[in-house]
């Protein structure tokens, strides 16, 4: 599966393919800011340290890597009659570390090793902003994945909490619309965790109601934490008959223990991560 992403380095625009759990970036993109950069990256290659690099890599991660051939570019490279462009090397030694994409993410693409080390040929101080910027994206991937995870546990939980109000709220509630019961335990948890149902926030943020979203999509990861938790106490509530003021006043109380917990331990976390950077390297 290939996935798309753009970063933004002193100005320019570099895009990145995720091949699989690769990362490669746009040596195309990459080179159009440098003066003569049509030549660049096939001026890279004819180096006889490129080669050499580009060839143990392929070596270290590339069982079906061609050697006879790449030893015969080797021999050539630095050399003035030797010239080589990254379709042609390729094509002859069946590499993997760069790739020729043609179409709307079209360019030459490297793996983020091959990215960098080319960068270092470039401009050290670009090599410095790419490889920070890299870096940015990854860690806003990271923590996106883990708002996704407590999303789809949150999902997985409200199943769970649903299945006890199809099979005990809804049959107490003949008289009411199914619909309507759902919403209430829904509009429940909206006041216990948000503090408004979920009516009043379409209200407060008109422009993001019209875009669909709701205030559940504006939560952060620990309010999802307990929301995931909430759930599926009051599953277990509703099993037990609880009725609906006294599930709402023990899940308040939950709500605002758990809440408090994370907080605390998201913040001794973060003072520990802190002092960890601040320490001395041994």
């Amino acid at each position: 599966m290939i996935k798309n992403n753009l970063m933004t380095v002193q100005g320019g625009k570099v895009a990145i393919i995720q091949v699989g759990n690769e990362d490669y970036i746009c040596l195309t993109d990459m080179v159009r800011n440098f003066e003569g950069s049509k030549s660049l990256i096939g001026n890279w290659m004819t180096r006889k340290d490129t080669i050499q690099f580009l060839g143990l890599w392929e070596q270290i991660y590339n069982p079906d890597f061609k050697l006879l051939e790449f030893q015969e570019f080797r021999n050539r490279a630095g050399t003035n009659s030797f010239s080589l462009s990254p379709q042609r090397w390729i094509e002859v030694t069946n590499a993997k570390g760069i790739r020729s994409k043609s179409g709307k993410y079209g360019g030459t693409y490297a793996q983020k090793d091959i990215a960098f080390e080319f960068a270092t040929w470039l401009s050290p101080e670009f090599k410095l902003f790419l490889i920070k910027e890299f870096q940015r994206m990854k860690e806003e991937e990271q923590k996106g994945l883990a708002w996704d995870v407590r999303r789809l546990l949150a999902k997985v939980n409200y199943r769970i909490h649903t299945a006890a109000v199809k099979d005990i709220l809804v049959p107490q509630s003949r008289a009411e619309k199914e619909g309507g019961v759902y919403a209430d335990e829904a509009e429940m948890f909206n006041l216990i965790l948000f503090g408004v149902t979920s009516a009043q926030w379409r209200d407060e943020h008109p422009e993001a109601a019209r875009r669909g979203e709701n205030v559940r999509d504006h939560a952060d990861i620990l309010q999802l934490t307990v929301l995931s938790n909430l759930e599926s106490l009051n599953s277990t509530l509703i099993r037990d008959g609880l009725n609906k003021a006294g599930r709402f006043a023990k899940l308040k109380m939950v709500a605002r223990e758990q809440l408090q917990n994370l907080v605390t331990s998201q913040t001794q976390l973060e003072k520990f991560e802190a002092q960890a950077a601040d320490s001395p390297k041994a």
